[in-house]
């Protein structure tokens, strides 16, 4: 017979009988808690109390879980990997605490991800240094590309993208997808970490040289009678570079008062959220929807390597948590066939470019650039992308590149000079430009490692959208925790009671419920 209902009916009477030992209650609910445990076995009522001890427990564990409004804090609360104060360590550590302003460009980077990721890293119950990893791999650079043809915050290189299952062709590339790369990098490492017997130095060592690499170092150590964890092996230089640079860097953020640096806070909510299209979009049109730019479109989803997606997929896009739901509305009431505003055209006799452009009103210009073409030279029977432009050059949904070849939009020309750590990533989020802009005109590759001092031009538009202040205010989902009210909420985020009841539609709704998720409209500079 199993006995696991009758435990666990007699484990909530034992809890009813301890609560009504110390609360004022019903003298009737305490009778029937007493009757349900007449007749019972001794055994019976020792299983009862060892399940209700452990109910307990949980509870107190809730209770006094800790609660943290900064990633990083919460990263640094988990941290749990020893880092041996050996000379590798230290002298990476030490390079890190003299860079405070790459700390910050780490911060700045991470700000859109790292919530993500660490959350998908407790999911999978790892240890928590691993959100870390991107920092050594590519220092939070969605665009970061090595010489060795790695690419991505996570620093996949083709072979191994493909081998878990990392989509790349001529439209997108996986390995830049945050989303999917995350998935792949956590997939790669707990595959090493089971193949590598549960070390977890020997698996983070694995992701940057191969898993054969360390394999053989293994046994070759083992031949010779000699320890086979991560400081005894034989490894390549990058290798033993490596992970002492990711122990560095959590021994810093766990120390950092000790060693006088600072983590810029990264606020600790969803800030994000992953949207389904269900088709091909042009992205121009996409961030239209959405009341982003279409730079700000493709910082959050760099693995597109084109104007649209890929019309096999993957159909999904990455967007503020506060513009989701409003592009959801759009596109729910925009039909498939309308989410492109370019078509193919097979090139016919007596065309030219000239005469298409004519044809679908839009530019010479605008095709060439949309196809990659060098002059304006076609062949009968060649296949061309036409933007569609409803009759408006100027249409919002081309690519400002676009636009500003179609209609030779005055630009201002700056000059700015290269700072120690700058990268075509962080000059392009300055100003509101895109890394292939920022190449094209400099003459650069993306792959490019710039020179301190070195003199970059920049073209800025000269219209209204260009020239108006980026605002700092981020929508984020807020989940409620033990003890917070609306007034501790609306404090901790220079918010008023009202406006936080106003935007969840809160109104009559008297007790906040553990758990519960809310939109807040919050300044990320003064929260």
């Amino acid at each position: 017979m199993n006995k696991s209902p009758l435990i666990l009916t007699l484990a909530l009477a034992l809890s009813g009988c301890q609560t009504l030992t110390t609360l004022e209650s019903d003298p009737q609910v305490a009778n029937q808690a007493n009757n349900k445990l007449e007749g019972a076995s001794p055994n019976d009522i020792n299983n009862a109390l060892m399940v209700n001890a452990q109910y307990q427990q949980l509870d107190s564990d809730e209770q006094d879980a800790p609660v943290f409004d900064d990633v990083w804090e919460r990263i640094r609360y988990q941290l749990s990997i020893n880092v041996p104060q050996n000379r590798p360590v230290v002298t990476e550590r030490n390079y890190y605490a003299k860079h405070q302003r790459y700390l910050d460009r780490i911060s700045k980077r991470a700000e859109p991800y790292l919530h993500f990721i660490v959350e998908e890293v407790e999911k999978r119950e790892m240890p928590i240094e691993i959100a870390l990893l991107p920092i050594v791999e590519s220092a939070f650079d969605p665009f970061g590309y090595s010489h060795r043809t790695a690419s991505g915050i996570w620093q996949f290189m083709p072979q191994t993208g493909e081998r878990f299952d990392l989509k790349q062709n001529w439209w997108y590339d996986g390995r830049r997808d945050i989303v999917q790369s995350t998935r792949a990098a956590l997939d790669y490492l707990s595959y090493l970490h089971k193949t590598l017997e549960g070390d977890w130095l020997n698996a983070i060592a694995a992701y940057n040289s191969g898993e054969g690499r360390l394999m053989r170092a293994i046994k070759k150590n083992r031949k010779k009678h000699l320890p086979t964890d991560f400081w005894s092996l034989d490894l390549p230089r990058e290798t033993t570079a490596y992970v002492p640079k990711l122990l560095a860097l959590a021994d810093l953020l766990k120390r950092s008062d000790e060693f006088n640096v600072s983590w810029k806070p990264i606020i600790n909510a969803q800030v994000v959220e992953v949207v389904d299209v269900g088709s091909q979009i042009d992205l121009a049109l996409a961030a239209e929807m959405a009341d982003m730019t279409l730079t700000e479109l493709y910082r959050l989803n760099p693995g597109f390597n084109r104007w649209a997606t890929d019309p096999n997929g993957p159909h999904s896009l990455l967007l503020p948590i506060d513009k989701a739901q409003q592009f959801s509305e759009k596109l729910a009431n925009t039909d498939i066939k309308n989410r492109l505003r370019w078509q193919r055209y097979v090139v016919k006799s007596g065309d030219s470019l000239s005469v298409i452009a004519k044809k679908f009103t839009t530019s010479t210009s605008a095709i060439r650039s949309l196809n990659k073409l060098n002059s304006n030279t076609i062949r009968i029977g060649q296949e061309l992308l036409v933007p569609l432009t409803d009759g408006a050059i100027n249409s919002e949904h081309l690519p400002k590149q676009m636009r500003m070849a179609a209609n030779k939009t005055s630009r201002t020309k700056l000059s700015h000079t290269v700072k120690s750590g700058d990268t075509l990533w962080d000059i392009s989020r300055e100003y509101d430009v895109t890394m292939d802009e920022l190449a094209k005109w400099n003459k650069l590759k993306k792959s490019t490692v710039l020179r301190l001092n070195q003199k970059l031009t920049v073209y800025k538009s000269q219209d209204k959208t260009t020239s108006a202040p980026k605002s700092t205010n981020r929508t984020i989902t807020y989940k409620v925790r033990r003890g917070d009210s609306l007034a501790r909420i609306a404090s901790k985020f220079n918010l008023t009671v009202s406006e936080i009841i106003k935007w969840n539609n809160l109104a009559g709704q008297k007790y906040l419920q553990p758990g519960q998720k809310l939109k807040l409209k919050v300044d990320v500079r003064s929260s």
